[in-house]
Formats: C-alpha cells, sequence, structure tokens
C-alpha cells in the first residue's frame, strides 16, 4: 500500500459510519485502520472470520473489507456468513491479482466490490465511500418500504359517497390544532380515521398513541395516561411516563372515552382547558397533545343520566366526525372484501381466492351489526377453512347466510323467451338488487362492468329505434 505524509488521525462521530477490517496480516489492518481513519470512518478490525462475524453482532456496520484468501475460514466464507446474518452490510473483498476470477464470481455471491492487491489509498477510500452510499440507499429503500407497509395496513378502504364525505370532512380537520370527536358503531373503523387524521396533520411525523379506555380498572387508567412517580403508589418502583409524555408533540387516541370514570374525565377536562396534568404523585407537567376521542354511546344521554361531564363533552365536541355503519355504504363491500381476501391470502400463505357469486350475494343481504370488523372476521374465516380456489356460501356463518333475501335470488321466465331478453332482466333485476351498484351487479353475475354496460346501451338504442 502506498504510503501518505503523516497526518493525525480525526476521532470519527458517533454515529460515523463503521468499517470492519478482515485480515491476517497485522500490518494490514494497522495501515487501513489509519487510511480509514483519517475519511472520519469508525474502524473495527479482526483478524479471522470468526471474530469477525461477532464483531458484527455487536456492532451496526455498514462495509465489511476482507481479504479474500486467509487461513481457516476464507473471505468467500465469510462472505456468505455476512450475508446471513447482516443482509445490508456490503461486503468488499480485497484480492491479488491470481484469484481475481473467485473475486467476480463473489460478486455474484453478493459482494459489493474488489480491490486488487498491492492496495492503493485512493482506490480503496472511493470503493468504501461507494459501498456506504449502497448501503444507505438500501437502509433508506427499506424504511421506506415499511413506511408503505404501515400506511398501507391503516389505509381506509371505500368509494361511497357516506365515506368520502366523512373523510372529506376528517382532511380538512386534520391540519387544525382542533379536538376531534369521532361517533359511531363499532366496527365502523374510528381508529382508522384517528390514524388517518394524525398522518394528514402538522403531526404527523410524532408520535400516534392509542388508549383503549373500556380496557382498564380506573386506578391503573389515571396512571397510564398521566404516568407515576416512584413510590406513588403501592408497587411503584420505578418512576414511569404515561401516554401522555408518550404521546408529547403528536396525538393521543381515547377510544372508547363514554368509558371514563368521573375522577378522569375530570383530569381530562384540566388537560383540555389549562394544557397540563399532574403524573400521579408528581408536579404539574406541560402537556403538547392533540387529542382525538371516540366513542360508540350517546354521550348527550350519558350526560342526561350524570355519566358524563357536559363541559368535557363541550371540550371534546369541536369537531365531531360521525363514521358511517357498513350498512349505509354497501357500494364498498366489494372492495373491502377484496382487500381482506388478499391480507389473508398473504396471511396463512394461500394462493389469491376469490367469493363465488352466491356468497357475494348473502354478503351482500347481510345488515352487518359489527360493521367492517365483523365482515373482516368472516372473510378471514372463510379463507382459513376454505380448501378450493373459491369461497363459497358454505363457508360463511349460519348469521349471513341466515339473513339473506331467497325472493330476491329468484327470477322466473316463460319458456321460450329470447336469451337477449333474458339476459337484459337479469341483469335489471341484480341492479335493483344492489341499487344499482354495477360493479357489484357485475361480480354477482361473473361478467364485466364493461357488458352490463354494453348490453344496457344496446337496448336503449333498440327502444329509440322502436320510439322512430
Amino acid at each position: 500500500m502506498t504510503s501518505d505524509p503523516p497526518e493525525s488521525a480525526r476521532v470519527p462521530p458517533p454515529n460515523a459510519p463503521a468499517v470492519l477490517v478482515v485480515d491476517d496480516e497485522p500490518s494490514n489492518l494497522a495501515s487501513l485502520e489509519k487510511v480509514l481513519e483519517r475519511e472520519s470512518l469508525r474502524v473495527h478490525l479482526a483478524d479471522s472470520a470468526r471474530s469477525a462475524l461477532e464483531l458484527l453482532r455487536r456492532h451496526r456496520v455498514e462495509v465489511v473489507l476482507t481479504d479474500l484468501m486467509m487461513p481457516g475460514t476464507t473471505g468467500l466464507e465469510l462472505l456468505r456468513a455476512v450475508k446471513e446474518l447482516a443482509p445490508e452490510t456490503e461486503v468488499v473483498l480485497m484480492t491479488a491479482y491470481a484469484t481475481v476470477e473467485t473475486a467476480v464470481a463473489a460478486m455474484r455471491d453478493g459482494a459489493y466490490d474488489f480491490v486488487e492487491k498491492p492496495l492503493r489509498r485512493a482506490q480503496i477510500v472511493k470503493t468504501i465511500h461507494k459501498a456506504i452510499e449502497r448501503h444507505a440507499l438500501l437502509r433508506e429503500n427499506r424504511d421506506l418500504r415499511a413506511e408503505l407497509r404501515r400506511v398501507d395496513r391503516h389505509h381506509i378502504v371505500g368509494q361511497s359517497p357516506a365515506l368520502r364525505r366523512v373523510l372529506d370532512t376528517a382532511t380538512q380537520a386534520a391540519p387544525s390544532s382542533a379536538t376531534v370527536l369521532l361517533l359511531g358503531e363499532s366496527g365502523t373503523g374510528k381508529e382508522l380515521l384517528a390514524r388517518t387524521i394524525h398522518e394528514r396533520s402538522t403531526r404527523g411525523y410524532k408520535p400516534f398513541v392509542a388508549v383503549n379506555c373500556a380496557a382498564l380498572p380506573e386506578a391503573i387508567l389515571e396512571a397510564e395516561l398521566f404516568g407515576h412517580e416512584r413510590g406513588s403508589f403501592t408497587g411503584a418502583v420505578t418512576r414511569r411516563d404515561g401516554r401522555f409524555a408518550k404521546a408529547e408533540g403528536g396525538t393521543l387516541f381515547l377510544d372508547e372515552i363514554g368509558e371514563l370514570s368521573p375522577t378522569i374525565q375530570v383530569k381530562l377536562l384540566r388537560v383540555l382547558q389549562e394544557g397540563e396534568y399532574e403524573p400521579v404523585g408528581g408536579d404539574t407537567v406541560r402537556a403538547d397533545v392533540r387529542i382525538v376521542a371516540a366513542t360508540n354511546r350517546d354521550l348527550p344521554a350519558e350526560i342526561e343520566r350524570g355519566r358524563f361531564r357536559e363541559d368535557l363533552f363541550y371540550r371534546l365536541n369541536v369537531i365531531a366526525i360521525t363514521a358511517p355503519p357498513l350498512r349505509a355504504r354497501r357500494e364498498d363491500l366489494p372492495l373491502l372484501i377484496d382487500h381482506f381476501l388478499g391480507v389473508y391470502c398473504a396471511k396463512n400463505g394461500r394462493p389469491r381466492l376469490s367469493m363465488t357469486p352466491q356468497a357475494m350475494s348473502r354478503l351482500y343481504d347481510y345488515p352487518w351489526p359489527g360493521n367492517v370488523r365483523e365482515l373482516e372476521n368472516v372473510v378471514e374465516r372463510a379463507v382459513v377453512l376454505c380448501r378450493g380456489d373459491a369461497i363459497g356460501e358454505e363457508l360463511l356463518p349460519d348469521a349471513v347466510v341466515r339473513a339473506s333475501q331467497p325472493a330476491s335470488e329468484s327470477l322466473s321466465f316463460s319458456i321460450g323467451t329470447p336469451l337477449e331478453e333474458l339476459e337484459l332482466r337479469m341483469i335489471r333485476e341484480t341492479l335493483k338488487h344492489t341499487r344499482g351498484d354495477k360493479s357489484l351487479a357485475a361480480q354477482l353475475l361473473g361478467i364485466s362492468a364493461r357488458t352490463i354496460y354494453r348490453k344496457l346501451g344496446e337496448q336503449a338504442l333498440d327502444d329509440d329505434d322502436r320510439g322512430r
């Protein structure tokens, strides 16, 4: 390796990229350490593959720079082990001219690049920096994919007018700092709405913390929300932050807020009025949190019964949004069913399944008292029990099958009725059944929506001709 003029090595910052150098020659390790530290990189040294893997398990490493030919475990074997242990870590091989072909072959096993001996400082530095850039890019892509999966998992499925109106209100309210009260039956997706409001707000990059107020007794809920100091009650052996502290700068979602006890209601009212709270056994703390609350209860009725504070209700009810029940957005059934089929087929390692027209008809007739959550459970159950490539009505729960409307499934006709007339009657009756939803009608009939438009269009032209 060529030498450089004496230069004091800079101490790399703690978050600097790390390079693990592996070589059985101590002189090579010392030289490479100096070169890389002058580039403000953190450097780990190992004289064998075994010690290299031990270091890799303990430290975050962006690049492994290893000799190809070493006694015992070779650089090629180390490459495979690194890719198994830390797939995103880049590996650069150092090789003599005689083993260049081997190094090129190693790149097919995942090596980023190789450098030939005798080593040149400029070449080493350039290759290592390019490998670090590639590592950063792969990591960024991984984080982006994870974020997209997270957003996709929480996105709201549907295009019905009822849902669009709710989403429009939520989107308009999101950038503000106003408290939002989400109303609606259980299973209508109130938490998804809360996440949508958070993600579209200026607080979207901060935490979203959810609490189910009905799931915890009063004594535990108070400490869970506001935190507690050490020794503030029996069992409080350490200090603990509450959900308000964990949601600092972000959004706190209080689900089932109608279940709060009077004591907790008073404490929450203080947060909304004064922007502060007191941990159990602690001093006053400022709260920088946006509150989104949800309930399936009739809060005005609860106020009349003396179970909910009227002043707290008005503090919460700045912007009220009611999530529509599934029976009010039946147009979204095909989209929701398709979404859940994709989720649970993937989760259970199944090829993509479909619903038979009969099963779709049963699902459409059911009133869905449990709303989207109930639909999700029905689809998951059907995916797990299905043995073929299509889900029939026999795989649906009895309650769903019993709720169907047999009269809407029958169509009588006289012998000799032209086939074209039968097709039109079937299309029209099915459209009545789906309340004009052509996409759902097409699914029930096993044809494309384009076919329905074409058949109805041809009939309209025939009627015009007869009118002339």
